[in-house]
């Protein structure tokens, strides 16, 4: 790819999260720095894809990566149990060094089916109140997705709507889910978390 088309590709990426980012105003992000894109055009992942259509809102993928026999893969997982990964290609290479996947590796993304139209969001795999970035060991306190669009933390018990912006719907009061800046140009489009 030249580097003319790359340097339109990243306008066009940048121009989409500034439009998306008004249809949601007035949401708290999260200040942990995220940095992910991903061309499902180049992918053609239909677990992601899932999630990134807005015509089938409720639908949430979990976005990680793995390294397997020194090949880097995405690994995607839906809410309704369908799983599949995708090898990095030269754009994903070339943009390894700006990538950061959420805290401790991992991605929530979706259409809430509770708005018209729907609103896309992006969170954290994380639970926010287990997980500490600060501490030393990192451990892990990942979020289990239902098909109902429900996450939840196996330590805490408490559970979060991802519906509805992350709130809690049961257990214990604390923090909700902070949505990511987060843009996508459709199923087969240009995934963006910032």
């Amino acid at each position: 790819m030249s580097r003319f088309r790359f340097f339109c590709m990243s306008v066009l990426v940048l121009c989409l999260g500034l439009l998306s980012g008004c249809n949601n105003e007035g949401f708290e992000y999260n200040d942990y720095h995220c940095n992910l894109t991903i061309d499902n055009s180049k992918h053609l992942n239909i677990t992601l894809a899932s999630a990134m259509d807005a015509m089938t809102p409720g639908v949430f993928c979990t976005i990680r990566y793995a390294i397997t026999d020194g090949v880097t893969y995405f690994v995607f997982s839906n809410n309704y149990g369908d799983q599949s990964k995708s090898m990095f290609n030269a754009i994903d290479e070339n943009l390894q060094s700006h990538r950061r996947i959420g805290m401790n590796n991992g991605l929530i993304v979706g259409f809430g089916n509770l708005d018209s139209p729907p609103l896309f969001y992006a969170y954290d795999l994380q639970c926010p109140n287990c997980f500490d970035l600060e501490a030393i060991p990192v451990r892990s306190y990942p979020l289990d997705v239902k098909g109902s669009g429900v996450a939840s933390c196996a330590k805490c018990k408490r559970s979060y709507n991802l519906n509805t912006g992350g709130n809690i719907v049961s257990g214990d009061k604390g923090s909700p889910l902070k949505p990511y800046r987060a843009a996508t140009s459709g199923p087969n489009g240009v995934l963006r978390v910032y």
